[in-house]
This record gives C-alpha cells, sequence and structure tokens, in this order.
C-alpha cells in the first residue's frame, strides 16, 4: 500500500488530545485496507519519528482510527504541534 495513502489526516479530538498528554499517542483516520505494519511505516517515514505501537478499530461510521504510541524519545506533543493541532 502507497504511503500516501494510508494516513488521511490527524484527529482532533478531547480524547486523542487527553491520550497526546497521558499517554504519548496520537490518533489518526486511517485507510480502511490498512494494516497496522503500513500505518506503522506510513507515520514513521512521514514524521520522522519511532512508533512504538498501534492500535487500529474502525469507527461507527465505518471510519477506521488508528491510536499510534511514539516511542520514548519521540514527544507526541512535538508532532501535533508541527502538525498544527497545538
Amino acid at each position: 500500500m502507497e504511503k500516501g495513502n494510508v494516513i488521511k489526516h490527524p484527529l482532533s479530538t478531547e480524547k486523542s488530545i487527553r491520550l497526546m498528554e497521558s499517554e504519548n499517542k496520537l490518533a489518526f483516520a486511517v485507510d480502511r485496507k490498512a494494516t497496522k505494519a503500513d500505518i506503522k511505516k506510513a507515520i514513521e517515514e512521514v514524521f520522522k519519528a519511532k512508533v512504538a505501537s498501534v492500535k487500529t478499530y474502525i469507527d461507527a461510521k465505518g471510519q477506521k482510527r488508528a491510536y499510534v504510541k511514539f516511542s520514548a524519545e519521540t514527544p507526541a506533543i512535538d508532532i501535533a504541534t508541527n502538525l498544527g493541532l497545538m
């Protein structure tokens, strides 16, 4: 899967902001066909950041979301600032 098509956009919800502050995670809307490995690779390439884990789920509207936990040396808040979320 092409990395440009994997990540659609970051999610800026109250929950995602709370996760960013407490657990060093960011939430993204992703392609339904993307695997966790595809998402991890795309995030690492696009943001030049080390990913610790990826959790995905499909919401009630049928959109796939990914919660990406970054490694300790990569603060999620820095990436959020670069994206204009903060």
